[in-house]
């Protein structure tokens, strides 16, 4: 047995698939592609697009458009001042810290500071927004207001 004896076992290849060649080919004269309608014309593909649905109602027009959300929405989370006001014993309260303390779910995203609630004693706080209120009444314990970057 020499090397150029070798074939492929019988039934492991396929002839293939000749198209376009009429009638005798063996695909009835439609080269695989069905009679007539738009997709059995030459061009097809460049000419209809993907997302055509044969003149029905396209998906993008039947579905309804409402509202607007922005791709680089910031989303805080957010900590009232009376959650902070049991901190006190700490120098300057993070967004570790609360992290630590669970009031904050992630110390990785922002978190923003409002002002419900009371401070009676002078904290520094760090956060990477805070409400208007919230600065004021920290402001008026004694106490600072530290902005983060994000």
């Amino acid at each position: 047995m020499k090397l150029s004896d070798v074939r492929p076992a019988r039934g492991a290849v396929k002839k293939r698939k000749r198209l376009g060649c009429g009638t005798g080919s063996g695909h009835g004269g439609t080269s695989t592609r069905g009679h007539k309608g738009q997709k059995a014309r030459a061009g097809a593909g460049a000419k209809v697009p993907r997302w055509f649905e044969g003149g029905q109602m396209p998906l993008q027009r039947r579905l309804p458009k409402r509202g607007f959300k922005p791709l680089n929405k910031t989303v805080f989370q957010v900590v009232n001042l009376g959650s902070l006001a049991g901190l006190a014993g700490a120098a300057e309260i993070t967004p570790q810290l609360m992290h630590q303390r669970r009031l904050v779910s992630s110390s990785v995203r922002p978190v923003k500071i409002l002002g419900q609630g009371e401070l009676k004693s002078a904290l520094t706080v760090k956060a990477h927004a805070f409400s208007a209120s919230a600065r004021k009444a920290i402001e008026a314990a004694g106490g600072k207001a530290e902005l983060l970057t994000a």
